[in-house]
């Protein structure tokens, strides 16, 4: 099976009052971070709706502004083009990810119970969630809802959601 990792990142960091994917834990961008991490379980990896360091950017579909499930179904639609079987995403703001997320969440489709972008996605997808986007819907709970994909525990895991710089502090410990 070949994987495109999507690193979803185009949020405007309000909460957070800065760049989030530039935050730094233990002297890296968060975002180095999660790149790192699925780097190395994935066949490519794209950024999804901003650009970094370089690496392959991909825009929102169908359009900026939809939130996370723009930056995934961009991801999908990518996929697709390139003839990828499936995207694995991940938010840039989870923090430390594990080295085994696609033995985790096969088969797909299937996202973490509680990091609900955390997914593995067949691009066949793609068009559904395209439809689903056109249809009003923004949050990552309808459209696992609306594809059926598997809910996975991962309450064995130690993720941060890293929304304030306080969490920073804390990821650091």
């Amino acid at each position: 099976m070949t994987v495109l990792g999507a690193i979803i990142a185009g949020g405007q960091s309000k909460r957070f009052g800065a760049d989030k994917a530039a935050a730094r834990v233990d002297g890296r961008a968060l975002i180095e971070h999660t790149h790192e991490a699925v780097s190395q379980q994935v066949d490519a990896v794209v950024i999804c709706g901003r650009d970094w360091a370089g690496w392959k950017r991909v825009d929102d579909a169908p359009a900026a502004g939809l939130g996370p499930l723009g930056g995934l179904a961009g991801a999908l639609h990518y996929a697709q083009g390139y003839g990828f079987q499936s995207v694995l995403s991940l938010p840039v703001d989870t923090y430390p990810l594990p080295s085994d997320l696609i033995a985790r969440l096969q088969p797909a489709p299937a996202a973490f119970a509680q990091q609900y972008l955390i997914g593995l996605w067949p691009t066949a997808l793609g068009p559904k969630l395209i439809a689903h986007l056109d249809a009003g819907h923004r949050s990552v709970r309808s459209w696992i809802e609306a594809c059926d994909a598997r809910l996975v525990d991962e309450s064995d895991l130690k993720l941060r959601n890293i929304n304030s710089p306080h969490d920073v502090e804390k990821a650091s410990d």
